[in-house]
């Protein structure tokens, strides 16, 4: 079969049934590409974003098993981590003073400095601080005394039952007969938000 352009010439969709039949071959051809290339729009390219998506809510849903399965086969383990937790927190929930300690708190810090050989300068309250699960209690100390009487103050004050951190040291020189030292320092304790103020 010979090709012949001519045969395209003059062609009209009126008498389309008069067309050679090259012509209506090609037209069958590009009637057929258009409609599958408006079957794939219409209906396989949204199923394969369908398929795409399920593909990786597989995946992500497989990952939740896992990590489910890891619990649920750790189940008793778990439930002991948090026994041993909750009794560790109220362990140092204890180690905290309660409202009616803090007063002695006081007495404590001063039997320590005095027992070091510091004399009490200040040795005052300020303002509490609430924070998330607990609340501080700053002190401000200034005491006078020579720097091993400080070192031995510090390591008391370690020693104490109950949490208490000291911040902001502040030391000078006094220009004196015995040259002693001025320390300031805040001491912080902390005590337990969920404890009732009374």
């Amino acid at each position: 079969m010979k090709f012949d352009a001519s045969q395209f010439d003059g062609l009209e969709l009126d008498t389309i049934g008069q067309w050679p039949a090259a012509a209506k071959l090609l037209l069958a051809i590009v009637v057929a590409i258009t409609i599958a290339f408006l079957g794939y729009i219409a209906l396989i390219k949204d199923k394969i974003t369908q398929l795409d998506n399920a593909f990786a809510q597989e995946n992500t849903l497989k990952e939740s098993y896992r990590s489910k399965y890891h619990v649920a086969a750790n189940l008793d383990l778990f439930r002991t981590q948090m026994a041993e937790a909750e009794d560790t927190f109220a362990n140092q929930l204890k180690i905290l003073p309660n409202s009616h300690e803090i007063p002695g708190l006081l007495d404590d810090i001063t039997f320590v400095g005095t027992s070091s050989g510091l004399d009490f300068v200040k040795l005052q309250w300020q303002p509490e601080i609430s924070k998330e699960i607990y609340i501080e209690l700053p002190i401000d100390i200034k005491v006078v005394g020579s720097y091993h009487s400080f070192g031995k103050f510090v390591s008391k004050i370690a020693d104490l039952p109950r949490i208490v951190t000291l911040h902001d040291f502040k030391i000078i020189i006094q220009k004196t007969e015995s040259d002693s030292l001025n320390l300031t320092l805040q001491a912080k304790t902390y005590r337990y938000q969920g404890e009732s103020n009374q």
